[in-house]
């Protein structure tokens, strides 16, 4: 089995039984115009990432690791977005509104989709989440158990909200988990910085955090 060069210490895993778990990598949240630039935030920091998910993403196809894909979506009714999740923040725009990409964070809408950089290829699974954790309101988990898949690699964004959300929602159901540590990224570094350090803090206590070219070396040796 591969052997991952990982924080705190090395990570081993079977990728038969594994699965990437790429968050988020949505328009709203990585272009100019969309919802995450309206909330004031520099979204170039997490287009800079793009290219390292597209070779993760490459990476992991190649070797046969189980590829799944989140995007925060809700319906267009909205009946799924509780009001205390619409109203808060100082947005200039909220879940529903529209936008220069159609209607912020509203599954169908053109800000709603993956970027085409690390899009899906097809029959990828794809997870329309209403929360910020991938396993609420959705059929992640039991996907998973079908699969027979014990270990889950993370990218994506945002380190500290949905992509941390969903890595610890999955350690507690006994998952462990790698999270990439270019592949993902915050509009705000020091929650980024104090994220992977609370993942691999105490032991793993949530879980592995490592490069993508300690990944590619563990697979590719």
């Amino acid at each position: 089995m591969p052997i991952i060069h990982a924080q705190p210490f090395d990570y081993i895993f079977e990728p038969a039984r594994s699965a990437l778990i790429v968050i988020d990598m949505q328009r709203d949240f990585i272009e100019p115009g969309g919802f995450g630039e309206s909330l004031g935030n520099d979204v170039s920091l997490l287009a800079a990432i793009v290219p390292t998910v597209a070779a993760l993403l490459a990476l992991c196809r190649r070797h046969g690791i189980t590829v799944i894909h989140t995007r925060e979506a809700h319906r267009p009714d909205l009946s799924d977005c509780p009001p205390a999740k619409r109203e808060r923040g100082a947005a200039s725009l909220r879940i529903g509104d529209p936008g220069p990409m159609g209607r912020i964070l509203v599954a169908g809408e053109p800000g709603n989709d993956i970027l085409p950089a690390v899009a899906p290829l097809a029959g990828e699974i794809i997870i329309d989440k209403p929360g910020k954790g991938a396993f609420y309101a959705t059929a992640l988990g039991e996907i998973l158990r079908l699969k027979g898949i014990t270990h889950l690699i993370f990218a994506g964004v945002t380190t500290e909200v949905c992509v941390q959300t969903t890595l610890r929602e999955a350690n507690d159901r006994g998952y462990e988990c790698l999270l990439i540590e270019d592949a993902t990224e915050s509009y705000f570094p020091a929650f980024k910085a104090a994220t992977l350090e609370m993942v691999r803090a105490q032991g793993a206590i949530v879980g592995w955090t490592a490069p993508l070219a300690a990944l590619a070396a563990g697979l590719e040796t």
